[in-house]
């Protein structure tokens, strides 16, 4: 079979794979889409560090089950259509044993610490995958892990309908997390600095945009909220100056969420977190928010086609991921066309 394949930092190829075989309560998937995404850059870049090589990237993942246990729990059977959960749990630990499966002491995430699924044919324990309407897009279907990440941030904040919630960074995440907040009838204020950026939100439907090079962000937020500040902040970028900011941003007995993931360490006042009584909690991957991501996107309560810069073939994947490294501005969300 072929798959995306990184030897190294640097070097993405289309290589010649041998197809797998499934083990012991697996399902064989031939699969149909597969989303790029800035982890993928970051695996290319070498940046990523719990990235080993060779890898094999992808884990925004769609297909068409070839075969599977006849004892699965779910009751799946060959020629479903499936999406697939890419976080591999040990279901043993402390946080496993509480529903948390997303902070296993032991997460293998697929394209990081195993290979993922860019290829024609994957193998994925069976009770992880979701299946999928059967008229749903391959398109859609690719674009609803990233949205589970935006809902797992605005899960851990707690987001009400109603109240303000303050979110940095519009890559794709943030993005969808303005669109969840706006869905779920709360007041999204999504924060760049790049402007075309902040205008493609407002095409989106998000309510209110800032740009933090030109503005005030604190005076904009408190003229928002009519002095109050927002009851979540949502962090998305991962830069040490925006995590700093989101003390500024939040209301008293607020919540902050910390989607991004730093490269170092951030000093932070904690007389503010005492003085304000403000909730931090950590959001990494997504837990048990497939099947309402995919209710989300097929219902139409979010238009996830808006964020889709293009599709493309297997064989148009490594040029255009260099490409994604060289030039990020013209990307939004990529997704591969592996074929049915």
């Amino acid at each position: 079979m072929k798959a995306v394949n990184l030897e190294k930092p640097w070097d993405v190829s289309l290589a010649e794979r041998e197809k797998p075989v499934p083990k012991k309560g697996e399902a064989l998937i031939k699969i149909v889409s597969a989303g790029i995404c800035g982890s993928d850059i970051g695996a290319f870049r070498g940046t990523n560090t719990l990235v080993s090589y060779p890898r094999i990237i992808g884990h925004e993942l769609a297909g068409i089950i070839e075969s599977v246990p006849e004892d699965n729990p779910k009751g799946f059977k060959a020629g479903d259509k499936v999406i697939v959960d890419p976080y591999l749990y040990c279901g043993h630990c402390y946080p496993c044993r509480i529903g948390r499966t997303n902070c296993c002491t032991d997460l293998h995430v697929l394209g990081v610490h195993v290979d993922g699924g860019m290829a024609e044919y994957f193998c994925h324990p069976a009770d992880m995958l979701i299946k999928m309407p059967e008229d749903m897009s391959w398109t859609d279907a690719a674009m609803a892990e990233p949205l589970t990440i935006s809902l797992h941030g605005i899960h851990r904040g707690g987001l009400k309908a109603g109240e303000y919630c303050a979110i940095i960074g519009a890559g794709p995440i943030g993005l969808l997390a303005g669109m969840v907040a706006e869905a779920y009838g709360a007041h999204a204020i999504l924060l760049d600095l790049v402007q075309e950026r902040l205008d493609f939100a407002k095409e989106l439907g998000i309510e209110y945009v800032i740009n933090s090079r030109n503005e005030d962000p604190i005076e904009r937020i408190s003229a928002i909220t009519n002095g109050e500040m927002a009851q979540q902040v949502m962090e998305c970028s991962g830069a040490n100056a925006a995590i700093r900011s989101t003390l500024d941003y939040v209301s008293h007995a607020g919540r902050i969420t910390l989607t991004g993931w730093p490269k170092t360490a951030t000093e932070l006042p904690t007389d503010v977190i005492t003085r304000k009584e403000i909730d931090i909690r950590g959001a990494r991957t997504s837990a048990g928010e497939f099947e309402e991501a995919i209710d989300l996107i097929y219902n139409k309560k979010i238009d996830i086609q808006k964020i889709l810069t293009k599709t493309i073939s297997l064989e148009e994947a490594p040029e255009t991921i260099r490409d994604i490294e060289k030039n990020p501005g013209n990307y939004m969300k990529v997704v591969v066309n592996v074929g049915e």
